[in-house]
């Protein structure tokens, strides 16, 4: 579907990744892409505590994190084209982040089909062994053709 090559992608997903907002307000690290794989990170950050009283980071910036690891995931799939967008995001939260640790996301882009990529995700604290959360979701890939004018 893209007549880029695997680094090009992967290169311009970073670019990508650097230039949104939220993922520099989050201080979100690439820390891998390539064939439909990636793992984004992101620092402990008080900023983002959901809970003051223990110091658990928020369940959204874990989501967001996943939700970035699994589009760049999408983005540096061979079959997908360069742009995507989330349709569908399930998180089950298995535990909180341990706080003052680093989380950190890997994410799968396992099967594209002509216009959804689906993909699964894990998020980590410093204890591989023990997920913080898990992910499936579906994104987009290329544009649909319309039939009409709208």
């Amino acid at each position: 579907m893209s007549d880029l090559s695997a680094s090009q992608k992967d290169h311009i997903a970073r670019q990508f990744m650097e230039a949104i907002p939220h993922t520099r307000a989050l201080s979100m690290q690439m820390d891998f892409i390539g064939n439909g794989k990636a793992e984004v990170s992101m620092p402990y950050d008080e900023k983002l505590v959901g809970d003051p009283e223990t110091g658990v980071v928020h369940g959204g910036a874990v989501s967001a994190l996943i939700d970035t690891c699994c589009g760049a995931a999408v983005v540096s799939h061979p079959l997908s084209p360069l742009g995507t967008a989330t349709i569908d995001l399930r998180i089950d939260y298995m535990r909180p982040a341990t706080p003052g640790e680093r989380i950190s996301a890997e994410a799968e882009c396992y099967h594209v089909t002509r216009s959804v990529a689906f993909v699964r995700a894990h998020a980590f604290d410093a204890d591989k062994t023990r997920p913080v959360a898990s992910a499936t979701g579906a994104f987009t890939v290329g544009q649909a053709e319309r039939k009409d004018n709208t």
